[in-house]
């Protein structure tokens, strides 16, 4: 797993970097909002968000 970056030893982190993920944790914030505002099961939202995350990490480890 080199190919791993452990971002809080790579400080600083470079305006473009800071900027997409503050984009992408404003997106995620948004998208939970409006699963809640559907009336959503929380356990659904909590599935969806485990499942991306398990996927992203599998696609990250080949």
């Amino acid at each position: 797993m080199s190919n791993v970056t452990r971002l809080r030893h790579a400080l600083p982190i470079g305006q473009d970097i800071n900027k997409a993920l503050v984009d992408l944790d404003s997106a995620i914030a948004k998208a939970i909002d409006a699963a809640k505002a559907a009336d959503l099961p929380h356990g659904i939202i909590v599935a969806v968000l485990y499942g991306q995350a398990h996927s992203q990490t599998a696609i990250m480890l080949t």
